[in-house]
């Protein structure tokens, strides 16, 4: 039986926090699909679904079992349509395990589908997408967070909207 583990998220923009979770997880699982979602929780969306798609491809390109794929609707639902046996996630502190703990429990209640949690990298452990968009758009130097495929997509889309 395939171990396939899934990584969602909204990835917008994905960050080497991101690749450096899904490049553990592809050591741990016989594949990883990188599952882009829309939460629609988090309104402000720099990239589509497709863009943030390509970018992730391109970084996890060298990850021989890693794959990308959309998804809408629940992640537990798309796990059991793809048969995975478990969800990955990166915890980047107490509050993350406090907000991603009740949803793995009801996950694992509802399909049998367990989480694993992945302690971030502490080289990463403060970098999230909003913060990297957030910095970068006022003139911050965020490069040593990024991939230089995905700075470069960044650094046009916010020139893109301030024109």
């Amino acid at each position: 039986m395939t171990r396939r583990a899934v990584c969602p998220g909204s990835f917008d923009p994905p960050t080497f926090g991101h690749l450096d979770i899904f490049t553990r997880a592809s050591a741990m699982f016989d594949e990883v699909v990188v599952a882009v979602g829309v939460n629609p929780s988090k309104s402000k969306r720099l990239f589509t679904p497709e863009e943030r798609m390509e970018m992730i491809t391109e970084i996890v390109a060298p990850l021989g079992n890693v794959r990308v794929q959309d998804f809408t609707g629940l992640v537990t639902d798309f796990c059991v349509e793809i048969e995975a046996q478990a969800i990955v996630k990166g915890l980047r502190g107490a509050p993350d395990l406090e907000y991603e703990a009740p949803m793995a429990q009801m996950n694992a209640h509802m399909t049998g589908v367990e989480t694993v949690f992945l302690l971030n990298d502490p080289r990463w452990a403060a970098v999230s997408s909003s913060l990297i968009k957030e910095m970068a758009h006022f003139g911050g130097d965020v490069s040593a967070f990024l991939p230089p495929d995905v700075l470069a997509r960044l650094t046009k889309r916010l020139a893109e909207r301030s024109a």
